[in-house]
């Protein structure tokens, strides 16, 4: 029956990320149109998201910035480390970074060595706070409306600030990361600043949980093969890690926590 097989799918969702409509028609005996009104239902109902030839399901990371940052914070600081380590191998001396909003950044900035001698652009209040310890950073904050889900100052006056910036190294925060799909956030006005960000930036990066890999959310940020680095933990799946390698994607794996 459609609703049971509704469910199955949702499984293989949850279990495996991306689904294909070819595999479900052959798994469940069904056409591929069937399975396609299928994954239409699905995703009308929220539950997951269409993209070309199957689905993704939805990213966990829709939630306020000040929930998240009370979540996974072991799993993020071994992340942050890692990702602090990229920064400091690739970054130019008295380079300019930009560190995007997101609880995975904030634990970036907190990781960032006392001897890193660069400037790091942020329109994250609670990031611009975090890197004013570090002595070595000098720090510019984009200014502009809070939108208080993001943690991020968007809009005009942050596009403003942006402009004229050359940016060394771009780490976005990604609510969702998969190999075909791309970057992609929850809020249309971060998805507009992070493509700013990434046509002003040298190389881009971001740092994934390993639930945000093989997922979607409603916004395209940048394609997969725009990414210079992908930072992800020690125990990702390399079924989901593999595909970005294809894309030309510099890979790396952060310590366990």
């Amino acid at each position: 029956m459609p609703d049971e097989r509704q469910d199955r799918i949702l499984d293989r969702l949850r279990r495996g990320g991306r689904v294909l409509a070819s595999e479900l028609a052959i798994q469940f005996g069904i056409s591929e149109d069937t399975a396609r009104r299928d994954l239409r239902a699905l995703a009308a109902a929220g539950l997951c998201r269409r993209v070309y030839g199957g689905a993704l399901p939805l990213s966990p990371a829709g939630g306020p910035i000040a929930q998240r940052e009370g979540e996974q914070i072991a799993r993020k600081a071994a992340l942050g480390r890692a990702a602090a380590a990229l920064v400091a191998d690739v970054m130019p001396a008295d380079g300019l970074l930009f560190l995007d909003a997101g609880s995975t950044n904030l634990a970036v900035a907190s990781a960032l060595p006392q001897t890193l001698a660069i400037t790091v652009a942020t329109n994250a209040p609670q990031v611009a706070v975090a890197l004013a310890a570090n002595r070595a950073i000098d720090v510019i904050m984009i200014g502009g409306s809070v939108n208080r889900r993001c943690g991020a100052a968007l809009g005009t006056r942050a596009l403003r600030d942006l402009a004229g910036m050359r940016i060394d190294l771009a780490l976005l925060g990604a609510c969702a990361a998969d190999a075909g799909a791309g970057i992609a956030a929850f809020d249309p006005d971060d998805a507009d600043f992070k493509r700013a960000v990434a046509r002003a930036a040298s190389m881009v990066a971001t740092v994934a949980l390993t639930d945000k890999l093989g997922t979607a959310a409603p916004f395209r940020v940048i394609d997969a093969a725009r990414l210079g680095h992908l930072v992800v933990e020690a125990d990702a799946p390399d079924a989901l890690v593999a595909p970005f390698r294809a894309c030309g994607v510099a890979t790396h794996r952060a310590d366990a926590p």
